[in-house]
Protein backbone atom coordinates (compact mmCIF):
# COMPACT_ATOMS: atom_id res chain seq x y z
CA UNK A 1 0.00 0.00 0.00
CA UNK A 2 1.53 3.44 -1.03
CA UNK A 3 0.75 5.44 2.24
CA UNK A 4 2.00 8.46 1.05
CA UNK A 5 -0.28 8.44 -2.11
CA UNK A 6 -3.28 7.38 0.12
CA UNK A 7 -2.56 10.29 2.66
CA UNK A 8 -2.24 12.84 -0.53
CA UNK A 9 -5.63 11.63 -1.92
CA UNK A 10 -7.43 11.76 1.43
CA UNK A 11 -6.25 15.43 1.67
CA UNK A 12 -7.83 15.73 -1.38
CA UNK A 13 -10.91 14.54 -0.49
CA UNK A 14 -11.16 16.28 2.48
CA UNK A 15 -10.90 19.72 0.50
CA UNK A 16 -12.73 18.80 -2.61
CA UNK A 17 -14.99 17.10 -0.98
CA UNK A 18 -16.40 15.93 2.64
CA UNK A 19 -13.60 13.15 3.31
CA UNK A 20 -12.68 9.93 2.18
CA UNK A 21 -15.49 7.37 1.59
CA UNK A 22 -15.25 3.98 3.43
CA UNK A 23 -15.84 1.87 -0.12
CA UNK A 24 -13.30 4.11 -2.39
CA UNK A 25 -10.44 4.06 1.39
CA UNK A 26 -8.23 1.20 -0.71
CA UNK A 27 -8.36 3.04 -4.00
CA UNK A 28 -6.86 5.71 -2.72
CA UNK A 29 -3.24 4.02 -2.47
CA UNK A 30 -3.69 2.83 -6.37
CA UNK A 31 -4.62 6.01 -8.12
CA UNK A 32 -2.83 9.53 -8.72
CA UNK A 33 -4.13 12.95 -6.91
CA UNK A 34 -4.61 14.09 -10.50
CA UNK A 35 -6.52 11.07 -12.11
CA UNK A 36 -8.73 11.09 -8.41
CA UNK A 37 -9.65 14.31 -9.29
CA UNK A 38 -10.52 13.73 -13.08
CA UNK A 39 -12.79 11.07 -11.52
CA UNK A 40 -14.68 13.92 -9.52
CA UNK A 41 -14.75 16.90 -11.93
CA UNK A 42 -16.36 13.71 -14.01
CA UNK A 43 -18.86 12.64 -11.78
CA UNK A 44 -19.78 16.52 -10.70
CA UNK A 45 -20.44 16.79 -14.43
CA UNK A 46 -23.60 14.98 -14.03
CA UNK A 47 -27.11 16.73 -14.20
CA UNK A 48 -28.24 17.78 -11.11
CA UNK A 49 -31.72 16.62 -9.62
CA UNK A 50 -33.20 19.27 -7.93
CA UNK A 51 -34.40 18.72 -4.42
CA UNK A 52 -37.90 19.09 -3.23
CA UNK A 53 -39.24 18.76 -0.19
CA UNK A 54 -42.76 20.76 0.42
CA UNK A 55 -45.21 18.68 1.47
CA UNK A 56 -48.54 18.27 -0.60
CA UNK A 57 -50.23 20.51 2.23
CA UNK A 58 -48.61 23.07 1.69
CA UNK A 59 -47.76 22.49 -2.25
CA UNK A 60 -51.66 22.65 -2.85
CA UNK A 61 -52.13 25.96 -0.11
CA UNK A 62 -49.73 28.00 -1.58
CA UNK A 63 -50.95 26.77 -5.16
CA UNK A 64 -54.15 28.10 -4.47
CA UNK A 65 -52.67 31.71 -3.21
CA UNK A 66 -50.78 31.70 -6.88
CA UNK A 67 -53.59 31.07 -8.53
CA UNK A 68 -55.99 33.41 -6.84
CA UNK A 69 -53.30 35.75 -6.04
CA UNK A 70 -54.96 36.09 -2.45
CA UNK A 71 -52.43 36.15 -0.03
CA UNK A 72 -53.43 39.20 1.14
CA UNK A 73 -56.97 37.28 1.97
CA UNK A 74 -55.42 34.61 4.35
CA UNK A 75 -56.63 34.70 7.70
CA UNK A 76 -54.00 34.80 10.72
CA UNK A 77 -54.04 30.90 11.11
CA UNK A 78 -53.29 30.34 7.82
CA UNK A 79 -50.70 32.37 7.52
CA UNK A 80 -49.40 30.45 10.67
CA UNK A 81 -49.75 27.21 9.01
CA UNK A 82 -47.76 28.24 6.18
CA UNK A 83 -45.06 29.82 7.98
CA UNK A 84 -45.13 26.53 10.52
CA UNK A 85 -45.03 24.05 7.19
CA UNK A 86 -42.30 26.01 5.89
CA UNK A 87 -40.08 25.88 8.51
CA UNK A 88 -40.39 22.01 8.94
CA UNK A 89 -39.93 21.62 5.37
CA UNK A 90 -36.29 23.48 5.40
CA UNK A 91 -35.50 21.31 7.92
CA UNK A 92 -36.62 18.19 5.92
CA UNK A 93 -34.29 20.06 2.83
CA UNK A 94 -31.42 19.82 5.71
CA UNK A 95 -30.95 16.42 6.60
CA UNK A 96 -31.63 16.02 2.39
CA UNK A 97 -28.87 17.83 0.93
CA UNK A 98 -27.12 16.86 4.10
CA UNK A 99 -27.40 12.99 2.91
CA UNK A 100 -26.31 14.70 -0.57
CA UNK A 101 -23.18 15.73 0.87
CA UNK A 102 -22.74 12.21 2.37
CA UNK A 103 -23.75 10.21 -0.27
CA UNK A 104 -22.92 11.99 -3.57
CA UNK A 105 -20.58 10.76 -6.13
CA UNK A 106 -20.45 14.43 -7.11
CA UNK A 107 -18.80 15.13 -4.13
CA UNK A 108 -17.01 18.06 -6.23
CA UNK A 109 -20.26 19.84 -6.98
CA UNK A 110 -21.79 19.19 -3.27
CA UNK A 111 -18.62 20.61 -1.82
CA UNK A 112 -18.45 24.08 -4.03
CA UNK A 113 -22.29 24.58 -3.94
CA UNK A 114 -21.27 24.11 0.34
CA UNK A 115 -18.98 26.93 -0.34
CA UNK A 116 -21.69 29.07 -2.35
CA UNK A 117 -24.24 28.55 0.32
CA UNK A 118 -22.17 30.33 2.62
CA UNK A 119 -21.00 33.03 0.50
CA UNK A 120 -24.27 33.86 -0.90
CA UNK A 121 -25.31 33.70 3.38
CA UNK A 122 -29.68 33.31 3.44
CA UNK A 123 -31.64 32.72 6.10
CA UNK A 124 -35.42 33.23 3.76
CA UNK A 125 -37.93 30.90 5.96
CA UNK A 126 -40.17 30.46 2.54
CA UNK A 127 -39.21 26.79 1.20
CA UNK A 128 -40.13 27.53 -2.62
CA UNK A 129 -37.57 30.23 -2.52
CA UNK A 130 -35.04 28.03 -0.64
CA UNK A 131 -35.29 25.24 -2.77
CA UNK A 132 -35.08 27.51 -5.61
CA UNK A 133 -31.58 29.35 -4.72
CA UNK A 134 -29.96 25.79 -3.61
CA UNK A 135 -30.60 24.08 -6.58
CA UNK A 136 -28.93 27.70 -8.50
CA UNK A 137 -25.83 27.20 -6.09
CA UNK A 138 -25.75 23.51 -7.02
CA UNK A 139 -26.06 23.66 -11.05
CA UNK A 140 -23.95 26.64 -11.06
CA UNK A 141 -21.87 25.62 -8.84
CA UNK A 142 -18.84 24.79 -10.88
CA UNK A 143 -20.13 27.25 -13.92
CA UNK A 144 -19.72 30.63 -14.52
CA UNK A 145 -19.47 33.04 -11.72
CA UNK A 146 -20.96 36.01 -13.35
CA UNK A 147 -24.21 33.45 -14.48
CA UNK A 148 -24.14 32.38 -10.81
CA UNK A 149 -23.97 35.90 -9.80
CA UNK A 150 -27.11 36.98 -11.75
CA UNK A 151 -29.67 33.79 -10.80
CA UNK A 152 -28.25 34.42 -7.34
CA UNK A 153 -28.89 37.93 -7.60
CA UNK A 154 -32.92 37.40 -9.68
CA UNK A 155 -33.77 34.73 -6.72
CA UNK A 156 -36.53 35.20 -4.85
CA UNK A 157 -34.59 34.55 -2.07
CA UNK A 158 -31.90 36.99 -1.76
CA UNK A 159 -34.66 39.58 -3.29
CA UNK A 160 -36.35 38.70 -0.22
CA UNK A 161 -34.31 38.62 2.16
CA UNK A 162 -32.14 41.86 0.95
CA UNK A 163 -34.99 43.69 0.75
CA UNK A 164 -35.05 44.88 -2.55
CA UNK A 165 -38.83 43.65 -3.33
CA UNK A 166 -39.01 47.14 -1.14
CA UNK A 167 -36.39 49.18 -3.67
CA UNK A 168 -38.62 51.68 -5.52
CA UNK A 169 -37.61 54.75 -6.89
CA UNK A 170 -39.86 57.17 -4.59
CA UNK A 171 -37.75 55.24 -1.82
CA UNK A 172 -34.88 53.55 -2.75
CA UNK A 173 -33.48 50.44 -0.27
CA UNK A 174 -29.62 50.33 -0.19
CA UNK A 175 -29.42 47.00 1.41
CA UNK A 176 -29.45 44.47 -1.44
CA UNK A 177 -26.89 46.68 -3.46
CA UNK A 178 -24.47 46.94 -0.36
CA UNK A 179 -24.89 43.14 -0.03
CA UNK A 180 -24.00 42.80 -3.60
CA UNK A 181 -20.80 44.80 -3.66
CA UNK A 182 -19.32 44.04 0.09
CA UNK A 183 -20.09 40.12 0.24
CA UNK A 184 -20.58 39.43 -2.95
CA UNK A 185 -18.19 40.64 -5.11
CA UNK A 186 -15.66 43.99 -4.35
CA UNK A 187 -15.43 43.05 -0.86
CA UNK A 188 -15.57 45.99 1.93
CA UNK A 189 -13.47 49.01 0.97
CA UNK A 190 -13.54 48.56 -2.89
CA UNK A 191 -16.72 51.21 -3.64
CA UNK A 192 -18.35 54.44 -2.71
CA UNK A 193 -21.12 55.27 -0.43
CA UNK A 194 -22.28 57.14 -3.47
CA UNK A 195 -21.46 53.88 -5.94
CA UNK A 196 -24.40 52.10 -3.34
CA UNK A 197 -26.51 55.09 -3.62
CA UNK A 198 -26.76 55.56 -7.61
CA UNK A 199 -26.43 51.20 -7.68
CA UNK A 200 -29.54 50.78 -5.57
CA UNK A 201 -31.61 53.60 -7.80
CA UNK A 202 -30.15 51.00 -10.82
CA UNK A 203 -31.94 47.44 -9.11
CA UNK A 204 -34.82 49.61 -8.53
CA UNK A 205 -37.72 47.13 -9.94
CA UNK A 206 -36.14 44.15 -9.05
CA UNK A 207 -38.58 41.75 -7.64
CA UNK A 208 -40.41 38.60 -7.84
CA UNK A 209 -43.98 37.12 -8.31
CA UNK A 210 -45.76 34.85 -5.55
CA UNK A 211 -44.62 31.78 -7.54
CA UNK A 212 -40.95 33.40 -6.79
CA UNK A 213 -40.01 33.91 -10.05
CA UNK A 214 -37.91 37.03 -11.29
CA UNK A 215 -40.04 39.98 -12.73
CA UNK A 216 -38.79 43.78 -13.80
CA UNK A 217 -41.75 46.15 -12.00
CA UNK A 218 -41.36 49.24 -14.90
CA UNK A 219 -43.23 51.34 -12.61
CA UNK A 220 -40.92 51.19 -9.82
CA UNK A 221 -38.26 51.49 -11.45
CA UNK A 222 -35.53 54.67 -11.85
CA UNK A 223 -35.14 55.67 -15.30
CA UNK A 224 -32.74 58.87 -14.35
CA UNK A 225 -29.70 59.02 -15.06
CA UNK A 226 -26.50 57.72 -12.64
CA UNK A 227 -22.63 57.50 -11.35
CA UNK A 228 -21.47 54.54 -10.38
CA UNK A 229 -18.12 53.61 -10.62
CA UNK A 230 -17.32 56.67 -12.05
CA UNK A 231 -19.63 55.73 -15.52
CA UNK A 232 -22.55 57.74 -16.06
CA UNK A 233 -25.66 56.28 -17.73
CA UNK A 234 -29.49 55.32 -17.09
CA UNK A 235 -28.07 51.98 -16.01
CA UNK A 236 -30.26 49.25 -14.64
CA UNK A 237 -29.44 46.17 -12.48
CA UNK A 238 -27.79 43.94 -15.07
CA UNK A 239 -25.16 46.79 -16.06
CA UNK A 240 -24.54 47.11 -12.35
CA UNK A 241 -23.63 43.63 -12.17
CA UNK A 242 -21.71 43.54 -15.75
CA UNK A 243 -19.54 46.51 -13.89
CA UNK A 244 -18.78 44.61 -10.87
CA UNK A 245 -17.45 41.65 -12.93
CA UNK A 246 -15.16 44.04 -15.24
CA UNK A 247 -13.86 44.94 -11.87
CA UNK A 248 -10.69 42.59 -11.61
CA UNK A 249 -11.03 43.51 -7.74
CA UNK A 250 -14.27 40.72 -7.68
CA UNK A 251 -11.99 38.20 -9.25
CA UNK A 252 -9.48 38.87 -6.61
CA UNK A 253 -12.26 39.18 -3.73
CA UNK A 254 -13.52 35.25 -4.71
CA UNK A 255 -10.71 33.67 -5.54
CA UNK A 256 -8.84 34.81 -1.97
CA UNK A 257 -11.99 33.55 -0.32
CA UNK A 258 -12.04 30.48 -2.19
CA UNK A 259 -8.54 29.80 -0.99
CA UNK A 260 -9.41 30.59 2.58
CA UNK A 261 -12.19 27.94 2.44
CA UNK A 262 -10.37 25.04 0.40
CA UNK A 263 -6.70 25.73 0.97
CA UNK A 264 -5.18 27.79 4.18
CA UNK A 265 -7.18 30.18 6.22
CA UNK A 266 -3.90 32.54 5.66
CA UNK A 267 -4.00 33.16 2.33
CA UNK A 268 -0.23 33.54 0.01
CA UNK A 269 -0.62 36.97 -1.86
CA UNK A 270 1.31 35.76 -4.80
CA UNK A 271 -0.43 32.55 -5.01
CA UNK A 272 -3.60 34.03 -5.22
CA UNK A 273 -2.72 36.87 -7.76
CA UNK A 274 -2.22 34.48 -10.33
CA UNK A 275 -5.24 32.35 -9.51
CA UNK A 276 -7.20 35.28 -9.38
CA UNK A 277 -5.60 36.51 -13.12
CA UNK A 278 -6.62 32.85 -14.27
CA UNK A 279 -9.93 33.48 -12.97
CA UNK A 280 -10.41 36.73 -14.40
CA UNK A 281 -9.11 35.53 -17.55
CA UNK A 282 -11.26 32.96 -18.27
CA UNK A 283 -14.29 34.59 -17.96
CA UNK A 284 -14.84 33.45 -14.40
CA UNK A 285 -14.54 29.84 -15.12
CA UNK A 286 -15.20 28.12 -11.50
CA UNK A 287 -14.21 24.66 -12.58
CA UNK A 288 -10.79 26.27 -14.05
CA UNK A 289 -10.07 28.01 -11.08
CA UNK A 290 -10.73 24.79 -9.02
CA UNK A 291 -8.75 22.60 -11.03
CA UNK A 292 -5.78 25.14 -10.85
CA UNK A 293 -6.05 24.92 -7.54
CA UNK A 294 -6.36 21.10 -6.89
CA UNK A 295 -3.67 20.12 -9.06
CA UNK A 296 -0.68 22.41 -7.70
CA UNK A 297 2.00 20.81 -5.77
CA UNK A 298 1.92 23.30 -3.69
CA UNK A 299 -1.54 22.56 -2.79
CA UNK A 300 -0.15 19.35 -1.54
CA UNK A 301 2.45 20.76 0.56
CA UNK A 302 2.97 20.57 4.52
CA UNK A 303 1.97 23.89 5.11
CA UNK A 304 -1.60 23.29 3.77
CA UNK A 305 -2.36 19.64 4.78
CA UNK A 306 -4.20 19.14 8.21
CA UNK A 307 -3.92 22.96 8.77
CA UNK A 308 -7.69 23.99 8.79
CA UNK A 309 -10.62 23.45 11.05
CA UNK A 310 -13.37 21.45 9.63
CA UNK A 311 -16.54 23.13 10.17
CA UNK A 312 -19.31 21.12 11.93
CA UNK A 313 -21.16 20.59 8.35
CA UNK A 314 -17.56 18.63 7.48
CA UNK A 315 -17.18 17.12 10.88
CA UNK A 316 -20.41 15.66 10.74
CA UNK A 317 -20.56 14.66 6.86
CA UNK A 318 -16.61 13.21 7.24
CA UNK A 319 -17.97 10.78 10.18
CA UNK A 320 -20.74 9.75 8.30
CA UNK A 321 -18.92 9.18 5.15
CA UNK A 322 -16.26 6.77 6.88
CA UNK A 323 -18.38 5.24 8.87
CA UNK A 324 -21.41 2.41 7.65
CA UNK A 325 -23.42 4.73 10.19
CA UNK A 326 -27.72 5.08 10.55
CA UNK A 327 -29.52 7.76 12.05
CA UNK A 328 -32.87 6.43 13.87
CA UNK A 329 -33.74 9.37 14.42
CA UNK A 330 -32.17 11.79 11.80
CA UNK A 331 -33.61 14.96 13.47
CA UNK A 332 -30.40 14.78 15.74
CA UNK A 333 -28.40 16.19 13.20
CA UNK A 334 -29.91 19.17 13.69
CA UNK A 335 -29.56 19.52 17.16
CA UNK A 336 -25.57 19.01 16.80
CA UNK A 337 -25.96 21.58 13.86
CA UNK A 338 -26.77 24.17 16.87
CA UNK A 339 -24.56 22.99 18.99
CA UNK A 340 -21.67 23.28 17.19
CA UNK A 341 -22.42 26.60 15.26
CA UNK A 342 -23.37 25.88 11.85
CA UNK A 343 -27.02 24.64 10.49
CA UNK A 344 -27.65 24.60 7.11
CA UNK A 345 -30.07 27.45 5.82
CA UNK A 346 -29.54 29.17 9.04
CA UNK A 347 -26.18 31.50 8.37
CA UNK A 348 -25.60 33.76 11.62
CA UNK A 349 -26.18 36.54 9.20
CA UNK A 350 -25.78 38.18 5.50
CA UNK A 351 -21.69 37.46 5.86
CA UNK A 352 -22.42 33.92 6.34
CA UNK A 353 -20.25 31.63 8.87
CA UNK A 354 -16.51 33.45 9.74
CA UNK A 355 -14.99 29.96 9.89
CA UNK A 356 -11.67 29.03 10.75
CA UNK A 357 -10.84 29.49 14.63
CA UNK A 358 -14.28 30.67 15.06
CA UNK A 359 -15.70 26.95 14.99
CA UNK A 360 -13.69 26.66 18.57
CA UNK A 361 -14.55 27.26 21.78
CA UNK A 362 -14.83 25.79 25.04
CA UNK A 363 -18.55 24.79 24.62
CA UNK A 364 -18.53 23.24 21.04
CA UNK A 365 -14.80 21.50 21.74
CA UNK A 366 -16.44 19.60 24.29
CA UNK A 367 -19.27 18.82 22.23
CA UNK A 368 -16.73 17.94 18.92
CA UNK A 369 -15.03 15.52 20.96
CA UNK A 370 -17.82 13.59 22.66
CA UNK A 371 -19.47 12.86 19.30
CA UNK A 372 -17.48 9.78 18.33
CA UNK A 373 -17.87 8.51 22.02
CA UNK A 374 -22.06 9.43 21.86
CA UNK A 375 -21.94 7.37 18.36
CA UNK A 376 -20.32 4.17 19.84
CA UNK A 377 -22.14 4.33 23.36
CA UNK A 378 -25.70 5.05 22.26
CA UNK A 379 -25.16 6.90 25.63
CA UNK A 380 -27.38 9.10 26.99
CA UNK A 381 -26.80 13.04 27.23
CA UNK A 382 -28.03 16.54 27.44
CA UNK A 383 -27.78 19.44 25.76
CA UNK A 384 -28.32 23.37 25.94
CA UNK A 385 -28.13 25.40 22.53
CA UNK A 386 -28.01 28.72 22.47
CA UNK A 387 -31.76 30.18 22.52
CA UNK A 388 -32.23 31.54 18.41
CA UNK A 389 -35.89 31.77 17.90
CA UNK A 390 -35.03 32.05 13.98
CA UNK A 391 -33.04 28.12 14.42
CA UNK A 392 -35.29 26.47 16.55
CA UNK A 393 -37.51 25.16 13.91
CA UNK A 394 -40.05 23.61 15.72
CA UNK A 395 -40.36 21.53 19.14
CA UNK A 396 -38.70 18.86 16.80
CA UNK A 397 -35.76 20.06 17.57
CA UNK A 398 -35.70 21.33 21.30
CA UNK A 399 -36.85 18.09 22.32
CA UNK A 400 -33.93 16.60 21.45
CA UNK A 401 -31.87 18.66 24.03
CA UNK A 402 -31.82 15.72 26.32
CA UNK A 403 -32.16 12.05 24.99
CA UNK A 404 -29.84 9.37 23.07
CA UNK A 405 -28.61 9.78 19.52
CA UNK A 406 -29.59 6.08 18.86
CA UNK A 407 -27.52 5.14 15.82
CA UNK A 408 -26.86 1.89 14.45
CA UNK A 409 -23.19 1.43 13.13
CA UNK A 410 -21.83 -1.48 11.23
CA UNK A 411 -18.54 -2.37 12.44
CA UNK A 412 -17.95 -5.09 10.69
CA UNK A 413 -18.07 -3.20 7.32
CA UNK A 414 -16.11 -1.04 8.70
CA UNK A 415 -13.08 -3.53 10.23
CA UNK A 416 -13.32 -5.59 7.09
CA UNK A 417 -11.31 -2.77 5.63
CA UNK A 418 -8.21 -3.31 7.52
CA UNK A 419 -8.35 -6.90 7.52
CA UNK A 420 -5.47 -7.69 5.80
CA UNK A 421 -3.35 -5.24 7.88
CA UNK A 422 -0.96 -7.26 10.49
CA UNK A 423 -2.46 -6.75 14.14
CA UNK A 424 0.98 -4.94 15.02
CA UNK A 425 0.29 -2.12 12.45
CA UNK A 426 -3.56 -1.53 12.74
CA UNK A 427 -3.37 1.63 14.49
CA UNK A 428 -1.08 2.97 12.40
CA UNK A 429 -3.09 1.95 9.53
CA UNK A 430 -6.36 3.50 10.93
CA UNK A 431 -4.48 6.76 11.80
CA UNK A 432 -3.40 7.19 8.17
CA UNK A 433 -7.20 6.88 7.10
CA UNK A 434 -8.71 9.40 10.11
CA UNK A 435 -5.54 12.17 10.97
CA UNK A 436 -4.21 13.78 8.42
CA UNK A 437 -0.57 12.98 8.47
CA UNK A 438 -1.51 9.86 10.35
CA UNK A 439 0.13 11.50 13.45
CA UNK A 440 -0.08 9.51 16.73
CA UNK A 441 1.32 7.69 19.36
CA UNK A 442 0.60 4.16 19.10
CA UNK A 443 2.07 2.33 22.31
CA UNK A 444 0.48 5.26 24.58
CA UNK A 445 -3.54 4.69 22.66
CA UNK A 446 -3.08 0.91 22.41
CA UNK A 447 -3.05 0.96 26.50
CA UNK A 448 -6.58 2.46 26.10
CA UNK A 449 -8.31 -0.21 23.49
CA UNK A 450 -10.30 -3.23 23.90
CA UNK A 451 -8.18 -6.64 22.47
CA UNK A 452 -10.91 -9.12 23.32
CA UNK A 453 -11.04 -9.27 19.51
CA UNK A 454 -10.19 -7.90 16.29
CA UNK A 455 -13.18 -6.14 15.66
CA UNK A 456 -13.28 -4.53 18.72
CA UNK A 457 -9.89 -3.31 18.47
CA UNK A 458 -10.77 -1.55 15.49
CA UNK A 459 -13.71 0.06 17.08
CA UNK A 460 -12.06 1.19 19.90
CA UNK A 461 -8.84 2.72 18.41
CA UNK A 462 -11.16 4.13 15.65
CA UNK A 463 -13.19 6.24 18.45
CA UNK A 464 -10.17 6.92 20.25
CA UNK A 465 -8.50 8.69 16.96
CA UNK A 466 -11.21 10.36 16.59
CA UNK A 467 -11.81 12.36 19.87
CA UNK A 468 -8.66 13.67 19.30
CA UNK A 469 -8.23 17.28 18.55
CA UNK A 470 -6.33 16.49 15.39
CA UNK A 471 -9.41 14.77 14.05
CA UNK A 472 -10.97 18.02 14.27
CA UNK A 473 -8.20 19.24 11.41
CA UNK A 474 -8.36 18.92 8.01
Amino acid sequence: MDVQLQSKNIHLMWRAGFGPSLEDLQAYSKISSGELYSSLVKTSSAKTEYIKVSSGTLDGLYKGIINEGKIAQLSKEQKQQIRKESREAIKNLNLRWLDEMVNSKAQLREKMAFFWHGHFANREINIYFQQKLLDVLRVNALGNFGELLTDVSKSAAMLSFLNNQQNRKQHPNENFAREVMELFTLGRGNYSEQDIKEAARAFTGWGFDLSGEFVFRKQFHDNGSKTIFGKTGNFDGDDVISMLLQNKQTAYFITEKIFRFFVNDQPDPAIVSKLSNIFYQSGYDIGKLMSEIFTASWFYSAANTGNKIKSPIELLTGVRRILPIAFLQEEVQLLYQRLLGQMLFYPPNVAGWPGGRNWIDSSSLMYRLRLPQLLHDDQDFSAKPKDDDDVMMGQAITSLKRGRINVNIDWPEFADVFKNIPRNELIVAIAATLLQGGRVDARLLDKYTDASSRENFVRSVTIQLMSTPDYQLM
